[in-house]
């Protein structure tokens, strides 16, 4: 059964309502069965799009009737308890479901758009959100270094990547392993996407003025000895994160940056001082998700110059030395996409000595980036060689989730 909270409604309406209840959980059940992450409704001149988005990109279910449309957007905003009338402003909620034996939390947002609402729905499992360093998918180089990083008693580790890079879930792994019990740790999010026993999750509410600078300033007072903070989006949190993380604290943050060395300009942007960013810096994890091949039915390609290709990774690399390229085929168990869920692309730059004298200095991000892969980081680039010598994904999916512009700028 779905739980639901209903309110007072006409009682013509029950019929068509109860039709359209029974579709949206078969459509729940679908997304659910495609491991999707999101459930969209998208209003259009003349249907409402169902889709879903599975492993970062969007397919269409299928196409309804307007009036059915908006049966469906009634029947969300009814689970969701929200205003059923308004229609102008966007709005959010959250459901609770149980969809085949699981429990699923709903995170609903509403738009108005100009031939009606939107709705996206975000898939949320409340048990089976926080992994662990190891379900990552991070090389033992890479979790080596990260695993450093976490041993720092205090400073900030950024994790940087475009939306849906999987930053949060990179994040609650840290935060799972250091969740001893030895340490009070409390984050800060928008919203909270899964619940962490023994850590003190705090939302941001901007319905009633509460931001992340707000909620920051406050943690603080609470004696945390590690914080994370969801997102540093304004100077004033970027400010409050590199102070905190200067007297004593261990402080997690995601930021927007294409590269890992890009994080720092970032910083620089939000108006973090060189020298305050320089000594509180212990490293950046910058991540893109692409989707993994299907075991069973992927193709092989043998290239004559794939050991040239690779000449540059193959101590890093999984195989016996005997290095192929792999592409997607189809087959019944990935529903003929060729691929079965995703994996990370990780370049993790630790900060050394070189690198915090150039961020003190302010150097441009090229010569933070080199200094990086001088003292052992990874870079995109090879990384990306590292997962198609492993057989892990496509040269289509590494060109799709980094393109050349990403790649320039590690150079």
């Amino acid at each position: 059964m779905i739980a639901k909270d209903f309110v007072a409604i006409d009682v013509d309406q029950m019929s068509e309502l109860a039709d359209s209840s029974r579709a949206l959980e078969e459509f729940f059940c679908e997304a659910i069965r495609r491991k999707a992450s999101d459930l969209f409704l998208l209003a259009e001149r003349d249907h409402v799009t169902v889709a879903i988005r599975r492993w970062g990109l969007v397919e269409k279910l299928t196409e309804v009737e307007p009036i059915v449309g908006r049966q469906f957007i009634n029947v969300v905003k009814i689970w969701a308890n929200v205003d059923l009338v308004e229609r102008r402003r966007p709005m959010d909620g959250r459901i609770e479901l149980n969809v085949a034996g699981r429990d699923i939390d709903v995170r609903v947002s509403t738009l108005p758009t100009l031939f009606g609402e939107d709705a996206t729905l975000r898939l949320l499992d409340p048990h089976g959100g926080v992994r662990s360093l190891g379900a990552l998918g991070l090389s033992v180089e890479e979790r080596n270094r990260l695993m450093g990083m976490l041993e720092s008693p205090s400073g900030l580790i950024l994790v940087t990547g475009p939306t849906g890079a999987g930053k949060t879930t990179t994040l609650y792994a840290c935060l799972s392993h250091l969740n001893n019990g030895s340490r009070k740790i409390n984050t800060i999010e928008e919203p909270v996407e899964y619940s962490i026993a023994g850590v003190r999750q705090s939302q941001v509410n901007r319905a009633i003025d509460v931001d992340f600078a707000q909620l920051l300033a406050s943690v603080l007072r609470q004696a945390p000895d590690v914080v994370m903070i969801g997102e540093i989006r304004d100077a004033e949190t970027a400010h409050t994160a590199v102070r905190a993380a200067n007297s004593g604290h261990l402080v997690f943050a995601t930021l927007h940056a294409p590269v890992a060395a890009g994080a720092v300009e970032s910083m620089f942007a939000l108006g973090a001082t060189p020298h305050f960013l320089a000594s509180s810096l212990v490293g950046v994890v910058a991540q893109r998700l692409v989707r993994r091949l299907c075991r069973r039915c992927r193709v092989k390609y043998e290239l004559p110059d794939a050991g040239a290709m690779f000449a540059s990774v193959t101590s890093l690399v999984d195989t016996d030395g005997a290095c192929a390229i792999y592409g997607p085929r189809g087959c019944h168990e990935c529903d003929d996409t060729g691929y079965d869920g995703r994996c990370g692309v990780f370049a993790i730059l630790t900060a050394g000595k070189r690198v915090r004298q150039l961020i003190a200095e302010r150097r441009p991000r090229d010569e933070i980036h080199q200094a990086a892969v001088d003292a052992g980081m990874i870079s995109f680039r090879r990384a990306s060689l590292v997962a198609l010598a492993n057989g892990a994904t496509s040269i289509e999916e590494v060109t799709r989730c980094i393109p050349s512009q990403v790649l320039e700028l590690e150079s």
